[in-house]
């Protein structure tokens, strides 16, 4: 008698047990098919432990997978505007080539005027080939190819070398650089990128500002950063687009009209964090703008 009910009772636990196996592999394989058919999953109200362990595991592999896709997505609305915007910085310059080319074909203009022509057209080149490295440029440094290796270097002949740089441009308008005195220091940087970052703050000061003017330059130490402010008298940005200026391709709504690509504060935005600098700017419409780059004091701090 009791052997018999034992046997009964071993038949009706396992009968059990596969019930709630089963029970398991039903609600398992509701939420994979949820997850392959991109529904809402239902997770089972379950106080089971080994249940519970699968059904978080499935919940890891869902999100992992939502994470790839919206990935996935930006990467490529990232290329898509990348190339859109490269077609647009591309369509001017190419656009007047093709004008001068046709200009240049007709056989009644002068030599003077022929020479206008192929001067513009080498302008034209030149703008292109500047473009074209500047999204080198950019596309190494976003993806880490270019090796970025700074070191503790005085700062004084790097701000003389980027000055050197513009000089023309500001001689050509008549503005004035005044670098103000101040105690070389060193600072961590690389100094060939480091150049090429204040320069792209240089030029645009240069750009929108009135001939005759000033651009200063001045050096702060501050207990761990150095502070380089880059201060002029042009037509400032208003207060509501400082947040996007040091965007890809942004250009303010006031210089619409006027050349530029907006690559160049994006690319010394780049260069700065790849030195763990920064920088900001200051501005009001009207009244100019104050560039502030900090440099590191001390390698130490890396």
């Amino acid at each position: 008698m009791f052997i018999l009910a034992f046997i009964i009772c071993t038949v009706v636990i396992f009968i059990v047990s596969t019930k709630i196996n089963r029970k398991r592999y039903d609600e398992l394989n509701l939420m994979l098919n949820q997850i392959l058919e991109g529904k809402e999953v239902t997770y089972p109200d379950t106080k089971d432990t080994r249940a519970s362990k699968i059904s978080h595991q499935v919940k890891k592999i869902k999100d992992m997978i939502e994470i790839e896709v919206e990935q996935s997505k930006s990467e490529k609305e990232a290329i898509k505007g990348l190339i859109s915007n490269m077609s647009h910085q591309l369509k001017t310059p190419l656009s007047n080539i093709t004008i001068y080319c046709e200009l240049l074909e007709n056989i009644n203009i002068s030599t003077l005027q022929k020479k206008e022509f192929l001067q513009k057209m080498k302008n034209e080149t030149f703008k292109i080939d500047w473009l074209l490295q500047s999204l080198f440029k950019m596309t190494k440094l976003e993806d880490g190819v270019i090796e970025f290796e700074v070191e503790e270097l005085l700062i004084k002949d790097t701000l003389i070398q980027s000055i050197s740089t513009i000089f023309n441009k500001a001689e050509a308008k008549n503005i004035r650089i005044n670098l103000e005195p101040f105690s070389d220091i060193k600072l961590v940087h690389n100094k060939k990128w480091t150049i090429e970052a204040i320069v792209n703050v240089l030029e645009n000061a240069i750009k929108y500002s009135p001939s005759d003017s000033t651009i200063t330059i001045s050096v702060i130490k501050m207990e761990l950063y150095t502070k380089i402010t880059i201060k002029d008298e042009g037509i400032g940005i208003d207060s509501r687009e400082l947040n996007d200026i040091f965007k890809r391709f942004y250009r303010s709504k006031n210089v619409e009209n006027q050349n530029g690509t907006g690559i160049g504060l994006y690319l010394t935005r780049l260069i700065l964090e790849k030195e763990n600098g920064n920088i900001i700017v200051e501005s009001k419409l009207g009244s100019g703008c104050c560039f502030s780059i900090f440099l590191q004091n001390c390698k130490s701090l890396n």
